[in-house]
């Protein structure tokens, strides 16, 4: 058998009530780093027809010229600002956003740790004093309603404070797309905290800190995938009066495998639409990939425009 039977072959769908959302408000400014190549164009082209991002170009005025040319994408209107190589765009594009020239910054065409140190010099101004971490929204085919997972894309061994973040921005974001009251699991590979499994203690200690210090939200951990996913799955364990179980609006991942794992699974398997952004920094960052369909790029850059108004 070969194993592309197990692929989704859906193309996936940005959420219709995501757009709408999106667009039900200010449209954000957003600059590009090193706009000048096929994909982040595309992108911006995208998501400027649709109304939810108003292009700020950094790079190469020759190569973002060149490819608007290729797409009949008339960009007289918009502002490019012409710098030379990876290191000069990721700063300059972070600097526009740290003073307040532009609410989102979007990844173009550039390797993402240079993208990310723009982010985090602090002459660029902006840093914060919270934690960056990355959340995916995931949507199923045919469906509105998210799944949240963090953090899949940025942190690789996240410690305790860094969970915490995670735990944070998930209901924020849940909350901003218009979630009342978001279910949040802590992943580990069972049920019960034992020492035997690290991740399922520190689920349990996450757990407890969340009910503690997050209002407005119910947390559960620590909870296997089956049992986050599947009502049935929860039912059979006796898991009934537990809020989140089976019924889970956020996942906080123990590592960056887990998570990826998760996602990866979700998009190749499940056909679902992910858009992701980065919290953490005075405004959305958008980490594009050259993997993810138009779809998605415009599902960040919804996201990215709802949250750039909180």
């Amino acid at each position: 058998m070969s194993r592309s039977a197990f692929l989704s072959h859906t193309a996936p769908d940005c959420p219709a009530t995501l757009i709408a959302q999106a667009t039900n408000g200010p449209i954000p400014r957003v600059a590009i780093a090193r706009a000048g190549s096929e994909l982040p164009m595309m992108a911006a082209k995208d998501a400027t027809e649709a109304k939810i991002m108003k292009p700020i170009f950094v790079g190469e005025a020759d190569a973002i010229n060149a490819e608007a040319k290729k797409l009949s994408w008339d960009i007289s209107k918009f502002t490019i600002h012409d710098t030379d190589g990876e290191a000069e765009a990721a700063n300059r594009a972070a600097q526009l956003c740290g003073t307040g020239e532009a609410d989102v910054l979007m990844k173009g065409h550039l390797h993402t740790d240079m993208f990310m140190k723009g982010v985090l010099i602090r002459d660029n101004e902006l840093r914060t004093a919270n934690r960056l971490v990355h959340v995916f929204h995931i949507t199923p085919p045919g469906r509105d309603e998210p799944l949240l997972i963090s953090d899949a894309a940025v942190n690789v061994t996240p410690d305790i404070k860094t969970r915490q973040a995670c735990t944070q921005a998930v209901v924020d974001i849940a909350i901003a797309r218009g979630i009342e009251r978001p279910k949040v699991a802590f992943l580990s590979a069972t049920e019960a905290a034992i020492p035997s499994v690290p991740s399922s203690i520190e689920a349990q200690e996450l757990r407890d800190w969340a009910k503690a210090k997050i209002k407005g939200a119910d947390f559960s951990g620590p909870l296997a995938m089956d049992l986050i996913l599947s009502q049935d799955a929860a039912a059979t364990k006796g898991l009934t009066n537990d809020l989140v179980a089976g019924q889970a609006d956020c996942i906080v991942v123990p590592d960056i495998v887990s998570g990826n794992a998760i996602f990866k699974s979700l998009v190749y398997i499940g056909g679902g639409c992910a858009g992701g952004v980065v919290m953490g920094a005075k405004v959305p960052v958008l980490l594009t990939s050259r993997a993810d369909p138009p779809a998605a790029r415009l599902a960040s850059a919804a996201l990215a425009a709802i949250l750039s108004r909180n």
